[in-house]
């Protein structure tokens, strides 16, 4: 199957975008839009595995063993090394219970004993949570036959956020679960069915949804206006249909370096946070400007996560592929969260 670019040039602003969120989270910056990457990152999940599945079907379990295969050595790995880190004090704010470090190695949401959110050890991968969750759902709608899988998969997903919008003391775990950031996932596999069926809007339309959803993140950020799945879900999937109907049309030019990026965007998003806390405490302790320590954390951020990339997580996978069976094709990589 051919390389979608805009599915890998929306992979590489997400993640370059998180960077900079937590680059500016950090020195005291404004830029909680960035967050919004995540949003993106859950619509095109959505979209890539629902091509996947409607390209070559796979058995469920044969499905799970490939997506965990895909997410997990890279992030075990990283919440290895904080664990690590923790224990020979280079992180001595991070406290490590094992119950919590169980569960994130597990993907399941356990309350942080750094705060007592439901985050695991290594932050970001609440996201991951998300992920493995879906994966879990989406492989179970393959049992049913494939004309049923969307509507059962969107249907599902809808009942959850409406149990939780309905229940009146929802646990941290239920609310979790419930959360209407699901639907972001049903929202690129939504996508993915026009796509499939070649039912995108022309190309002036695209463009038009590309600024509508570009502005939309905007005015959040300069507006200072508070978002949540309900903005920002609609304004990513908005940007992933535009994305789509231009690249249709033959109107995505070709930008090796975001394709590139877009590869390496899981990565990124796994290991830019430990280049980050080194780049803040250095350039705090030297009193540099934050806008430049925000700058060069941006920058330490995505390299590190590029030299992961190549030195950790491509190795992983390859020496994962000579291992396994053969597994299902994958539209241009793997999504990252």
């Amino acid at each position: 199957m051919k390389t979608l670019y805009g599915i890998q040039y929306l992979r590489a602003s997400a993640a370059t975008a998180v960077v900079v969120f937590h680059a500016a989270e950090r020195t005291g910056l404004h830029f909680n839009i960035g967050a919004a990457g995540v949003d993106v990152f859950f619509v095109v999940s959505g979209f890539i595995m629902m091509v996947i599945s409607a390209r070559r079907p796979v058995k469920p379990l044969s499905f799970l063993r490939d997506r965990l295969l895909r997410i997990a050595p890279s992030y075990w790995l990283v919440t290895m090394i904080m664990i690590a880190g923790a224990a020979v004090g280079l992180f001595p704010n991070l406290i490590i219970e094992p119950l919590h470090a169980v569960g994130s190695f597990l993907f399941i949401p356990v309350p942080s004993p750094n705060g007592g959110h439901l985050w695991p050890v290594l932050v970001q991968g609440w996201t991951l949570n998300y992920e493995i969750f879906f994966y879990l759902v989406f492989a179970a709608v393959l049992f049913a036959p494939a004309r049923q899988q969307l509507p059962l998969l969107t249907g599902s997903l809808l009942l959850l956020v409406a149990v939780g919008s309905f229940a009146a003391d929802p646990s941290p775990l239920v609310r979790f679960y419930t959360n209407p950031l699901v639907l972001e996932f049903a929202a690129g596999a939504c996508l993915a069915q026009l796509w499939l069926k070649g039912m995108l809007p022309p190309k002036v339309i695209g463009l038009t949804m590309i600024v509508i959803a570009i502005g939309g993140f905007a005015a959040i950020e300069i507006l200072r206006l508070g978002f949540d799945a309900w903005s920002c879900g609609p304004l990513a999937a908005l940007l992933l249909v535009g994305v789509l109907s231009l690249e249709k049309e033959g109107w995505l030019p070709s930008l090796p370096i975001l394709t590139y990026l877009g590869d390496a965007s899981y990565s990124i998003y796994l290991w830019h946070t430990l280049a980050l806390a080194v780049v803040v405490k250095a350039g705090l302790h030297l009193g540099v400007p934050p806008v430049v320590i925000a700058a060069a954390g941006t920058f330490a951020g995505v390299f590190v996560g590029v030299v992961a990339y190549e030195m950790v997580e491509k190795p992983i996978q390859r020496f994962v592929k000579r291992r396994r069976l053969p597994v299902t094709p994958v539209v241009s990589g793997q999504p990252a969260p």
